[in-house]
């Protein structure tokens, strides 16, 4: 059964929460992070991408970033920008983009949990990514951007959190970019208690999205209990921050692939070597987006052509080869264009579904890529069964939106004074 607790957070001043928030740092380049933070001293992305805050040609992995992003939030709380909570609350953090809710709790999951499967994997984990986040954690000696988790939903859960929200007036509520973003503090003990206890009846937690920020968590945690081998379990560094959603709140986006060359085929004979394995018609709508699993859309020569894998040739008993992104990769990727490894290999690329199909037609219209493929999204019951099943997708088979932002909340490993 799963452990979430309350801690005292780190977090900004009500007047400066909107310039604080910043996306995550994983969205973005240095350059992009330069222009984003541009005449904001406050931005996160000072903390989560220090490196904008030293010339460009110092790499992004040099011990200077991981020293300039512990001074920059030490100058932040020295400023009283950010503070730090009395007692430890939990709090509720809502998102509102494009007409849909999503409600979550933010507290603290358990790291034997993660060790332990109660908090279910979908994804591998790359060791270059991991060991950025270990080094920045480890460094600043504390969680700076939260873990996505979801979660089969709680009705008790959820009656509790809008009783909170009604009867409570919000510490922070603005709008980024298309999100409008909302936080409440609870500190009532007794509610606290109560939440507490309603996640210990819930068998299973599920990384969402933050898999590397969740690895480098743990791993911090492992040399923390190392230099301490007088742990007790009660210590912050036994725990990192998260965000727990309902399942049922969440919307998984397409994730799109770019084909950069067709392997030596003209367009007209890939058509024919696809035809293989998919029926291929030009679609009757475009831009053409799938609007059903098993169907997808390609983009070739400036013609949107609507595929769907033939019948009886996936096998639907397996939650991983049944994915979409699972039968592309089989049935195309590899056996036609010689992709074998999308996570390696250049001759690929990914798009998220929140910069829309044109993005597509643009890239291939460009002349940067050959073709494209539209995808019909991962749902988040597929990724839970795959977790369940303790097998992993396919790279890059889900996105999410809205993304969480950093800088609302801070968990240290180390008691605050």
């Amino acid at each position: 059964m799963a452990v979430f607790k309350a801690f005292r957070a780190v977090r900004p001043a009500d007047s400066f929460a909107e310039k604080v928030a910043a996306l995550p740092y994983d969205v973005m380049n240095s350059d992009e992070a330069r222009r984003m933070a541009f005449g904001n001293p406050y931005s996160f992305l000072h903390v989560d991408k220090a490196e904008i805050d030293l010339p460009k040609s110092v790499d992004i992995y040099d011990d200077k970033v991981y020293l300039k992003a512990k001074e920059n939030l030490g100058k932040l709380i020295s400023a009283d920008v950010l503070l730090a909570d009395e007692k430890p609350c939990l709090y509720i953090y809502q998102q509102v983009f494009k007409g849909r809710t999503q409600t979550g709790l933010v507290g603290c999951a358990s790291v034997d949990d993660y060790l332990q499967s109660v908090i279910k994997k979908h994804e591998f984990t790359r060791a270059d990514k991991e060991a950025d986040r270990i080094r920045h954690v480890d460094t600043l000696d504390a969680n700076t951007g939260p873990i996505f988790l979801t979660y089969r939903g709680s009705a008790a859960v959820t009656e509790i959190l809008e009783q909170w929200k009604t009867a409570h007036t919000a510490v922070y509520d603005f709008t980024s970019g298309d999100v409008r973003q909302t936080v409440w503090v609870i500190d009532d003990d007794a509610v606290i208690a109560k939440l507490t206890a309603l996640f210990g009846e819930i068998p299973a937690l599920y990384i969402a999205d933050g898999h590397h920020r969740a690895a480098s968590a743990v791993k911090v945690a492992q040399k923390r209990r190392a230099e301490h081998p007088d742990y007790d379990g009660s210590e912050e560094f036994n725990f990192f921050l998260s965000v727990l959603f309902p399942a049922e709140e969440l919307s998984i986006m397409d994730y799109n692939r770019l084909i950069l060359d067709l392997n030596g085929y003209s367009a007209a004979q890939f058509l024919e070597r696809i035809a293989v394995d998919f029926t291929v018609e030009k679609a009757n709508c475009v831009p053409y987006r799938p609007t059903q699993n098993h169907t997808f859309g390609l983009y070739l020569d400036k013609t949107w052509y609507r595929m769907a894998v033939k019948p009886n040739s996936v096998d639907e008993s397996d939650p991983v080869k049944r994915l979409d992104v699972s039968v592309l990769q089989e049935k195309l990727i590899a056996p036609v264009l010689g992709i074998e490894d999308p996570r390696t290999d250049k001759r690929i690329d990914f798009v998220g579904g929140i910069r829309g199909l044109a993005e597509l037609e643009r890239r291939v219209d460009s002349g940067e890529a050959k073709a494209a493929f539209a995808m019909f999204p991962t749902s988040t019951d597929e990724l839970m069964s795959i977790a369940d099943a303790g097998q992993v997708m396919p790279p890059k088979s889900t996105w999410f939106e809205p993304k969480l932002l950093s800088g609302l909340f801070i968990h240290f490993l180390s008691d605050l004074k």
